[in-house]
């Protein structure tokens, strides 16, 4: 008999990545998390977290949570029927054309373990964790790069308890930001932004925050492009590849 570990509902073959399978899962658990605070109520199948009531920009109507999921599960649950659908392919092992969907975009899994040290950062800026909901204005149009405020990121956030929102500030000028979830076996780390340009420079202080708030866990996150090398430069390891569907005729993005 092979021996099994499970990750919530998922029972997984040891031979299996379980980085990678740990970071889908603490990616979906987000996914979940910000559908809730605006009244979306997700689920958590056999394989996979989907919606069945469309998500809020740039979050994804399901995650794959390991290599086993199916298009036709997925496809069962999600409204599918309405361009703008979503779906995060954890594993980049899904084939969605049929479906109507075209690729929006391909990424990494990263793994930073937390034996790892922090360089000292160079930056002024100043890290700190957001606790007033009237700052989350300010943090989302920094995040947006100064386009309209939609309350993406809504007051119940910083009620979560396996949530930290960070701000990142050059005296009393906000200029860097990232979100933080705790799962049970990592932290994730995603919307790092900066203003300043270089998020190889932002990633220290960072960093930091995240021993200080969730010490002794991996961080993990995802991340393609120039951000996918700071990240790498940062001490981040890539551990699989993801891939996000999207149906044809929309254009929203995904964390």
């Amino acid at each position: 008999m092979d021996s099994t570990t499970r990750f919530g509902d998922t029972i997984l073959a040891i031979g299996m990545n379980t980085d990678e399978i740990i970071a889908a899962h603490n990616n979906a658990e987000w996914c979940d998390i910000v559908c809730r605070t605006h009244g979306i109520i997700g689920a958590f199948h056999p394989h996979l977290w989907a919606s069945r009531r469309r998500t809020p920009p740039y979050y994804p109507d399901a995650v794959t949570l390991d290599a086993d999921a199916t298009a036709e599960h997925i496809l069962q649950i999600v409204d599918s029927a309405t361009p703008g659908c979503s779906i995060k392919d954890s594993f980049a092992r899904l084939n969605l054309l049929p479906a109507g969907f075209r690729i929006l975009f391909e990424g990494d899994w990263i793994l930073r373990g937390p034996e790892q040290p922090v360089r000292a950062s160079e930056s002024d800026i100043r890290w700190r964790r957001v606790r007033d909901a009237g700052a989350l204005p300010a943090w989302e149009a920094a995040w947006s790069g100064g386009e309209v405020v939609t309350e993406l990121f809504r007051p119940a956030l910083l009620d979560h308890a396996a949530v930290v929102v960070l701000a990142g500030y050059v005296r009393d000028r906000l200029v860097a930001g990232a979100i933080l979830n705790r799962s049970g076996a990592a932290v994730g780390v995603s919307n790092l932004f900066t203003t300043l340009g270089d998020l190889g420079d932002a990633w220290p202080g960072c960093l930091a925050a995240v021993a200080t708030a969730f010490p002794r866990l991996p961080i993990v996150g995802y991340e393609s492009g120039d951000a996918l090398v700071a990240a790498h430069e940062n001490g981040f390891t890539s551990i699989g590849r993801l891939r996000v569907w999207i149906k044809e005729g929309g254009e929203a993005k995904t964390r």
